[in-house]
């Protein structure tokens, strides 16, 4: 596996909030300090690292069984490197630059890979639009809505061409945008829209989750009492069902008891997997993205506590990831939020104030998850970080999270 390569998969949405496909984004480690240095060559052109990663781990860890989108260049196009990936052309979506030359030898390419069963978008609008002889061959066009006053004419604009292809309109970045956008017919949304925190307001919290929450602080006490926490447990179906299933995944036995379980498991792993547990219960309301990006911060986090030289803190980097969200899930502001689950002072100064060590770790994930390259260049410099060192912890966050859905999957198909 090429471990020099930074690789994300960013969700589009649909007008409902459930995902229906990714977008690869990635770059190399030559091609970040390159970037740095304003230094690009014609083989950082021709070369794919990104793709090369993809073709090594699948789509499946990325995307969960979700179409792929995949920028590609003239050269990849020419050289048939989607092809070359091995994987099945009906799980990738090639994404072309607008300004694409479209000469007759790479049209006749893109045919070839349509007649493949490769599907073809554009990042952006075509010169010449629908005389371009490359529109009739895309099935996607993506639009980014920030170069844009959304408006009367820009919906119209949209409303026409999702007549004749579908569309994605990308960097929507707040929900009431989202709102206004939501009802545009053969359309798809990708931005920060769906995960932006609460900054004001403070809605009342369900009482299901006030259970939820009660547990969690009872849990983060010094020293909590397993007995208690395991007669709570068993009042609560969905968790009692959720510890039976992490259990068997880490020991097949026979138990007997709620009781029996916790107490073969202990604090520490109780705790693991009841703040895991009920973080899936309190977002299950919202789109599961939201719990998914939630789990897969929480095992990121952890995992760059080596890159970030601070391997005694991987716990609380941990639950900095897994409730990064919290105000999103619950619809609170983040102050409000961590009262509810009583965190320890340095996750609560990261979350709510931005500061201490630890936010540097969440900064990075959250600049990780938007491919922002040039704010990843800087952390890259300021804390040395290896390349292998990150690419292995994203990815092992990936593999983790499916091990978890997959889990779940086996239990509830015996």
């Amino acid at each position: 596996m090429n471990t020099h390569t930074y690789i994300v998969a960013i969700p589009f949405f649909d007008s409902n909030l459930s995902v229906g496909a990714y977008r690869l984004k990635s770059r190399s480690g030559q091609k970040l300090r390159a970037m740095m240095a304003e230094e690009m060559s014609l083989s950082d052109a021709v070369s794919s690292p990104g793709l090369d990663l993809v073709k090594t781990l699948g789509v499946e860890p990325l995307t969960g069984g979700c179409p792929l989108f995949i920028d590609v260049n003239e050269y990849h196009v020419l050289m048939r490197v989607p092809v070359s990936l091995d994987i099945p052309p009906s799980q990738l979506v090639c994404v072309l630059p607008a300004n694409i030359k479209t000469d007759d030898t790479l049209l006749e390419r893109c045919r070839e890979l349509r007649e493949l069963g490769f599907e073809l978008a554009v990042d952006g609008f075509l010169d010449g639009h629908t005389k371009n002889p490359l529109f009739e061959l895309i099935t996607y066009i993506i639009a980014d809505v920030s170069a844009f006053e959304i408006g009367e004419k820009f919906i119209a604009t949209i409303k026409a061409l999702s007549s004749l292809k579908k569309i994605v309109l990308d960097n929507i970045s707040t929900m009431e945008t989202f709102d206004i956008l939501s009802e545009l017919p053969n359309t798809q949304f990708c931005g920060r829209f769906f995960n932006q925190p609460i900054t004001k307001g403070a809605a009342k919290i369900a009482p299901l989750k006030i259970n939820a929450l009660t547990l969690l602080r009872r849990m983060n006490e010094e020293d909590f009492d397993l007995g208690d926490i395991a007669d709570t447990i068993g009042q609560d179906p969905s968790l009692s069902i959720s510890l039976l299933r992490f259990i068997n995944t880490i020991m097949p036995r026979k138990i007997e008891s709620i009781r029996n379980a916790v107490a073969i498991l202990g604090q520490k792993e109780v705790k693991r997997w009841a703040t895991t547990a009920i973080s899936l219960q309190l977002a299950d309301d919202k789109p599961n993205e939201i719990a998914k990006l939630s789990l897969i911060r929480a095992r990121f986090a952890e995992n760059l506590a080596k890159a970030f030289e601070m391997g005694v803190f991987s716990q609380s980097l941990f639950m900095l990831g897994l409730f990064s969200l919290l105000d999103v899930i619950l619809e609170v502001p983040m102050d409000a939020a961590v009262n509810e689950v009583a965190l320890d002072e340095s996750v609560r100064a990261a979350l709510v104030d931005k500061s201490g060590n630890l936010y540097n770790v969440l900064a990075f994930i959250n600049a990780y998850e938007h491919a922002n390259w040039d704010e990843i260049a800087i952390y890259t410099v300021k804390f040395n970080l290896k390349l292998e060192d990150v690419t292995t912890a994203f990815v092992d966050a990936l593999e983790w999270y499916k091990s978890l859905l997959d889990a779940i999957a086996d239990d509830e198909g015996r």
